[in-house]
């Protein structure tokens, strides 16, 4: 009599395994989906962690983020002076030339100040930037108030374009009730213009706000 074909167990054991619900094939779709929505989730994170880290770094001053005021301080000008530096940088790619009309001047605490920056387009062809910035010690950003300032826009310059661009700021009286900053003589205001690859279209000519004002 002939023997039925026996199927040995280590074939036993691996028919078994391709037989459930997550072998084989569909054990790999189960896994590729997983890392993709893993994947997914980290990408998505990281776009949100963006605009939180700006919001935050807006509400608390914190790595030296100045703040943005409508007005000047209700309680004016103080008698404790300080001296505000003013440092200009150009990122690689954008061919401008930046810098402060003056590098330092000294003011009242809560005085409101107009100051101004040369920008030249030194490129035969239309440019846009936007400026980044801070002030140091990183632990001021809380009281170095902003009025009105050339960062808080897109700036777009024809070829050979030369402009003015002012910043109104004052620093917060309050500054002098925080007594880890009694001995705080200079702050440094930093820029850095970085070049915008798909700028906004909008008219080359500055606008009026622009233009000097003189001192608020």
């Amino acid at each position: 009599m002939d023997r039925e074909p026996t199927i040995s167990r280590d074939q036993s054991r691996t028919a078994k395994k391709g037989r459930g619900p997550f072998g084989g094939l569909g054990r790999d779709v189960l896994v590729a989906s997983i890392c993709g929505g893993v994947v997914a989730l980290m990408v998505g994170a990281s776009y949100a962690a963006v605009p939180f880290y700006n919001w935050f770094c807006r509400a608390t001053g914190f790595n030296g983020t100045t703040q943005v005021a409508i007005s000047a301080p209700a309680s004016g000008p103080i008698a404790r002076k300080i001296a505000v530096r003013f440092d200009s940088n150009v990122a690689p790619g954008l061919p401008w030339k930046f810098e402060p009309e003056q590098s330092e001047i000294e003011v009242n605490i809560g005085q409101v100040v107009t100051v101004f920056y040369t920008v030249t387009n030194q490129a035969a062809r239309t440019t846009a930037g936007q400026a980044a910035y801070n002030v140091a010690p990183l632990t001021v950003g809380s009281y170095f108030q902003k009025i009105n300032c050339f960062c808080f826009t897109e700036q777009t310059m024809a070829p050979g374009e030369t402009r003015e661009m002012p910043v109104v700021f004052y620093v917060d009286p309050s500054i002098a009730d925080d007594h880890e900053n009694d001995g705080l003589n200079t702050i440094t205001l930093s820029y850095t213009f970085y070049p915008v690859r798909d700028p906004v279209v909008k008219p080359v000519a500055a606008s009026e706000d622009d233009k000097r004002k003189g001192n608020l």
